[in-house]
């Protein structure tokens, strides 16, 4: 990789982090870990600088709240000394809430966070479409006609691509009962570029989400090969006894796991990637909580990560 910023583009694909699992690092000291383990790119959070939201939120890597071209330079000194490229920009809000008002907060930092990958010559974000958790999805596709467009402008203004993350976000009460991300299925992913047809238009996808869905994460990899630009690898495990006992509408019968300690078929899973002939990314994005006391377990779950994933690539 050298000191490339980017690492969409390439022979094969990279293997890195989402930096939200290191908060208490630095860009710095993030990249100079990632070079460490032999790791070739990271992923960026650029949540707006403050108090965390929610588990992983609020995690600030690259302020993007006065991005200049001098920032922009420093940021590629950084990783031309590391030789660990940036994936993309990571924020993950809800542009589809029902407030407006905080609505509008959160699309005016998303644009800002892709004029910032735009000036970096990075050109990819990854973040979510959100959704009104309290009304149906067909009740939110005039909120996402009204609001996700001119996102999509911009961002082509630009030159950036958007990757949006196929989570749920129905973790918690608060998300309850539609999650807070709409954009979680086959099905919806047709529909969303089927409104929205740009080629800067895509997915950054997550397996263990169709997982927990009971849904298959290998076949869409074909169908959706030129929407693909990024790749979270996580895994889930499905504790069956917790299922049967409390049912598919309680929470606490799935957990997200290191990849190769849930139900993720990761040979099946990397031999679609491969067939596709991805080129991109492959994010471990850390979010397992037997990992999370101490800065040194997250360091070691990423090293583990790694470990496993490596055989893939």
């Amino acid at each position: 990789m050298g000191g490339s910023l980017t690492s969409n583009k390439g022979p094969e694909m990279k293997l890195g982090f989402v930096s939200a699992i290191l908060p208490d690092l630095n860009l710095d000291q993030t990249l100079a870990f990632a070079a460490e383990q032999g790791f070739t790119t990271v992923e960026a959070m650029c949540w707006p600088v403050g108090a965390a939201e929610r588990r992983y939120a609020g995690v600030t890597h690259v302020d993007v709240t006065d991005f200049s071209a001098k920032e922009a330079e420093k940021i590629k000194a950084l990783t031309a000394k590391h030789g660990v490229s940036l994936s993309a920009l990571g924020y993950y809000p809800n542009p589809l809430c029902a407030d407006e008002k905080e609505a509008g907060v959160y699309i005016a930092h998303l644009k800002k966070v892709i004029s910032a990958s735009g000036t970096l010559g990075l050109n990819l974000v990854n973040t979510f479409i959100g959704r009104d958790h309290t009304r149906s999805l067909a009740d939110n596709w005039s909120v996402f006609d009204e609001r996700w467009p001119e996102i999509v402008r911009h961002a082509e203004s630009c030159g950036v691509k958007i990757a949006i993350e196929n989570c749920p976000m129905l973790f918690s009460k608060d998300e309850w009962p539609g999650g807070k991300n709409m954009a979680i299925s086959p099905k919806i992913w047709r529909e969303m570029f089927s409104r929205i047809s740009s080629s800067s238009f895509g997915l950054n996808y997550d397996p263990s989400h169709l997982v927990w869905q009971f849904m298959d994460p290998v076949k869409p990899i074909e169908e959706f090969r030129e929407r693909i630009f990024h790749v979270h690898a996580k895994d889930l495990k499905i504790w069956k006894s917790r299922l049967d006992d409390a049912g598919i509408l309680d929470f606490g019968w799935n957990s997200p796991k290191l990849p190769g300690l849930g139900d993720v078929n990761w040979p099946d899973f990397f031999a679609a990637l491969t067939h596709i002939r991805y080129r991109g990314p492959v994010c471990i994005e850390v979010e397992d909580a037997a990992y999370e006391s101490t800065l040194e377990d997250r360091k070691r779950a990423l090293a583990q990560s790694k470990r496993f994933l490596q055989n893939y690539l």
